[in-house]
């Protein structure tokens, strides 16, 4: 590969030295990560094949001259997190959850990600002082039922940090589930062994998002990764953004599905790409989503199937955007019947208006009055 793989590659010349980039592009690339920080660690570099130029991690996590161009429509901010931060460290938007954010540093940096206008910034990582008022905050909301440990990349924290932090939220009475997104079983998975699994184990349940998007991150380290966590009880859930060139077609994405329940690890949520700056060739339509999920319902198991998601601009909370398969049929005498569309495309007349002579409600009565 030209370049030894004894760091992670960071800066454009090192992508052009590690056959990554073509060399005409580093002068361009030198603009792309003043703006967007770029990491490559080793262990992910050693999935990318060089001889395929669609390759699907690299187009993850190489950075590419296509993000300068940044359309009006793109947010600095896409998902709207600044609104709904109280104190530093903490995103409190829905009564009952919130984010906790320590670290905003990750071991590699996806090319689309919403928050990269942040990530990579050692300033925004908690002190002491400031991890102490997040947790503070946390301890004067009695309604927060779960708290979600997010960033950057919450498991790039030392075992002592991380246990010092579930240790806490486990001492709340009132903070019943922990969530914690990561990428680096996949990205890093040498990081996880036995002793970082224990610190996941306390009382109250810490359940692992893994964000993962193509079943090339799947390598048997990755996979032995995540084995550690599952063996030992702690679940595994995932979310897969969906990205144009990557894993936009029924086959990718029935592969990888596939692959994560086999992994013991349930499809969560299918993130509809968000408006962020410079990440227009990643981004698909609604209608393609959708279209995809439709395939997908027809040919893969219930438990293999995510949620499509999108998080509304501005900071509104995200909203399942999957296909709508059932619609009023339109006939003005009865408004209780409709249409429902099939996993073929097939229309089907539904009306739950029974009769009370309907035997079934005849049934219910006669077991009502003994």
């Amino acid at each position: 590969m030209g370049k030894s793989m004894n760091r992670p590659l960071r800066h454009p010349k090192d992508f052009v030295q590690a056959g990554l980039v073509a060399p005409e592009w580093e002068t361009a690339l030198e603009q792309v990560t003043e703006n967007f920080v770029a990491a490559l660690p080793d262990e992910l570099r050693s999935s990318i094949d060089l001889s395929n130029p669609d390759d699907p991690v690299a187009k993850q996590f190489v950075p590419d001259p296509q993000e300068l161009h940044i359309l009006p429509e793109e947010y600095e901010d896409p998902i709207g997190d600044n609104p709904f931060t109280p104190i530093k460290g903490i995103t409190h938007r829905y009564p009952d959850r919130l984010l906790l954010k320590p670290v905003h540093v990750c071991p590699a940096y996806c090319r689309f990600c919403f928050r990269r206008e942040k990530v990579g910034s050692g300033s925004e990582t908690l002190t002491s002082q400031e991890m102490e008022a997040a947790l503070d905050y946390i301890r004067q909301h009695p309604e927060v039922w779960e708290v979600i440990l997010s960033g950057g990349d919450p498991f790039l924290l030392s075992k002592r940090r991380l246990a010092s932090i579930i240790e806490a939220l486990d001492a709340m009475e009132h903070v019943e589930v922990i969530r914690i997104h990561t990428r680096v079983p996949v990205v890093s998975p040498s990081t996880i062994d036995m002793d970082f699994v224990q610190v996941l184990k306390v009382p109250t349940p810490v359940y692992v998002i893994l964000h993962c998007n193509h079943p090339q991150e799947l390598s048997n380290a990755a996979q032995s990764a995540c084995a550690q966590m599952s063996d030992v009880g702690i679940p595994l859930l995932s979310q897969t953004v969906l990205l144009r060139g990557i894993n936009d077609t029924p086959e990718v994405m029935e592969r990888l599905l596939r692959q994560l329940t086999r992994l013991r690890i349930k499809p969560y949520y299918l993130h509809h790409p968000d408006l962020a700056q410079g990440t227009s060739h990643f981004r698909v339509s609604i209608a393609e989503g959708q279209a995809l999920m439709q395939t997908l319902r027809g040919r893969i198991s219930g438990l293999c199937l995510p949620t499509y998601i999108l998080d509304i601009p501005g900071g509104y909370g995200k909203v399942p955007i999957g296909p709508n398969y059932l619609l009023p049929s339109g006939e003005p005498a009865n408004h209780n019947t409709y249409l429902v569309t099939d996993v073929q495309g097939r229309q089907h007349t539904y009306s739950p208006g029974a009769s009370p002579k309907h035997p079934c409600f005849s049934d219910l009565q006669s077991k009502d009055s003994k």
